[in-house]
């Protein structure tokens, strides 16, 4: 069956965009006075939780359980920080996109191919991407954009990628998914999705079992 769309995951597979986000992290919890710190190693780790007001409540539950907890709003309000200090960051310039993610989407928009977001991260992280990598609104370059605000359930549940094939209204079989993590193979996978890996700087060593093919770029991708 000939393939119709595509379907990207952001964070790692678009750009390496995690090192940006650590640093938000961090920029953040010392302007609140706070003395967490998230190194390379503790972040990689809780990478594995999708959503980052998971990963800080996954933080506090299993490295500060010995701290008064931070309830719901708090965390709400803490990511909401976090995520005005990522779109500061990206605004300043300086993240590229991935290798052959620019040409990839340009053949594809040329063969008249849709194209589509399926991301936890959140609508504004997306907005900074598109407009520090393209100059442009996530609309002018992906028809669906499905975000972590608009389900119950993140990846690795299949919510996500259910949501951007409802949007393009066309079935599994002829979209292809882009992601660069364990869970988000399986998120893809579980919803049918044919799935292509690139691995990331956080996710080189995941078990991929499931994907189509796991690659070390999409330079030259052939679609």
């Amino acid at each position: 069956m000939a393939i119709k769309a595509l379907i990207f995951d952001v964070d790692g597979t678009l750009a390496e965009t995690e090192e940006a986000h650590r640093q938000a992290f961090n920029e953040t919890f010392a302007a609140s006075k706070m003395d967490w710190a998230w190194g390379v190693p503790m972040y990689g780790t809780l990478l594995k939780t999708t959503g980052g007001k998971e990963r800080m409540q996954e933080y506090q539950k299993t490295h500060r359980s010995h701290e008064p907890q931070m309830d719901r709003d708090q965390i709400q309000d803490l990511h909401a920080q976090k995520t005005a200090r990522y779109v500061e960051i990206l605004a300043s310039g300086g993240l590229p996109l991935r290798a052959g993610v620019a040409d990839l989407i340009s053949r594809a928009q040329a063969a008249g191919l849709r194209l589509a977001i399926a991301t936890t991260t959140s609508r504004p992280n997306v907005d900074a991407l598109t407009a520090c990598c393209w100059g442009k609104t996530p609309e002018q370059i992906f028809e669906v954009i499905a975000t972590g605000e608009h389900v119950k359930a993140k990846k690795p549940a299949p919510d996500l990628f259910e949501l951007a094939l409802k949007g393009l209204g066309l079935p599994a079989a002829e979209c292809l998914a882009f992601e660069d993590s364990r869970n988000g193979v399986f998120s893809a996978t579980r919803a049918g999705l044919r799935t292509i890996v690139t691995p990331g700087q956080y996710t080189a060593n995941d078990d991929f079992s499931g994907a189509a093919d796991v690659i070390s770029s999409l330079e030259g991708f052939q679609f």
